[in-house]
């Protein structure tokens, strides 16, 4: 296996992992895959997760609710009963 430091033992795998991922960064280079990975995780996901945020900002009041009283900020029109 490797050898043993301190009460354990080192995996060459394991520290040959470690330096490669350390060192990425040197061998990056952009593709078609990482470029639309890119624009999803910094354009498309947070402009998704804002929109859906801005629409539901002032939809709902959680402030002084009872059992029974809607959370819609703007309640609901009582169903007329014929």
């Amino acid at each position: 296996m490797g050898r043993v430091h301190e009460g354990s033992m080192t995996d060459p795998a394991v520290e040959r992992w470690n330096t490669m991922r350390e060192a990425v960064y040197k061998n990056f280079r952009f593709n078609t895959r990482t470029a639309r990975q890119s624009i999803l995780g910094m354009l498309v996901f947070p402009a998704a997760i804002f929109t859906i945020a801005y629409s539901q900002d002032v939809k709902w009041d959680w402030v002084g609710k009872r059992k029974g009283e809607s959370l819609a900020r703007v309640a609901p029109a009582p169903e007329a009963s014929d």
